[in-house]
């Protein structure tokens, strides 16, 4: 078995630092590019410090916040595989994707199956840490995340689709304090469904040329030109209804500073588009990290604030 590099990742720690067996693994599950792990993190992180707010507790934040991020990693990394597994036909005529490890055949579908599994039980020891709501709730998420991968074929709306899953977290955080979900998650959670349909059209005109030939469809292709005014449309959106999530949970001053924030780093992002230049619209859709990380800062200091 060989370890080629993928076309769209490479000078990576998995190119230059892991064993070379398990590279093909690493690769299928986008160990080699953590970006869109950081983005399911985002909105668990936010319902987290927002919800520890609100209780005015924050003693078990920090482990929460913890449980998350290694929850997001593996979740996310065997989201990733089970979309190859679905996708390997598809990817195998699109040029950024033709050299993943499943269509280059790096390894094979019951192995990709297995490490899969791997992931998802690393998953289920995290989710018992918490109560027993929050274990059902976290488990209702697979339904999404297993027919995400088939949207594109039928819907033009797949990135809707992948905002449903994508801001699960965002449900989370309240489960995990409270063992509810309350009006205030569910505001959230639309806001966070918002900001994924925005970041994710940016990231599909990367393979808008590719998409058209093959017949996948996407929020990219639907918008075209428009891509401009339509996130002006989400984003503003996301921003609007985090904002009212924030007035609901009684939120201070520095939630409000961090949501300020995020608005303008998201208005960056849209000043700065042009939807011909590939990696111009990778750059931009990473940079949503650091836009998820400000609203965060300031929702963990007003958690702070509000348990003083």
């Amino acid at each position: 078995m060989t370890s080629a590099r993928v076309a769209d990742s490479t000078g990576n720690w998995v190119d230059t630092r892991a064993p070379e067996w398990a590279r093909p693994y690493l690769r299928i599950s986008r160990y080699d590019r953590p970006i869109g792990s950081w983005l399911l993190l985002m909105p668990c992180w936010w319902s987290a410090a927002l919800a520890a707010g609100m209780a005015h507790d924050i003693s078990r934040l920090p482990l929460t916040i913890a449980l998350f991020l290694i929850g997001a990693f593996v979740m996310r990394g065997a989201g990733c595989a089970w979309n190859d597994i679905t996708d390997r036909d598809l990817d195998a005529q699109v040029e950024r994707t033709r050299s993943r490890p499943l269509p280059a055949g790096q390894v094979s579908v019951k192995q990709a199956l297995a490490f899969l599994v791997v992931q998802a039980l690393i998953g289920l020891v995290v989710l018992l840490q918490f109560n027993r709501f929050a274990v059902a709730t976290g488990i209702a998420s697979l339904v999404i995340v297993a027919i995400y991968p088939f949207m594109k074929r039928v819907t033009w709306w797949p990135q809707a689709f992948l905002g449903l899953a994508f801001s699960w977290g965002a449900l989370m955080g309240f489960a995990v304090t409270f063992g509810r979900i309350d009006l205030t998650a569910l505001v959230l959670y639309a806001g966070a469904i918002a900001w994924v349909i925005g970041y994710d059209t940016i990231y599909a005109h990367q393979d808008a040329e590719d998409d058209a030939l093959i017949g996948v469809k996407s929020t990219a292709r639907l918008f075209g030109a428009h891509t401009h005014q339509a996130l002006i449309m989400f984003y503003g959106l996301a921003v609007m209804l985090i904002g009212v999530a924030l007035a609901s949970g009684d939120a201070r001053w520095p939630a409000w500073l961090g949501l300020a924030a995020f608005a303008l780093h998201l208005a960056w992002q849209i000043k700065r588009l042009r939807i011909d230049d590939p990696a111009l619209c990778l750059r931009l859709f990473k940079s949503n990290k650091h836009a998820g990380l400000l609203l965060f800062a300031g929702l963990f200091a007003d958690a702070v604030l509000r348990a003083i």
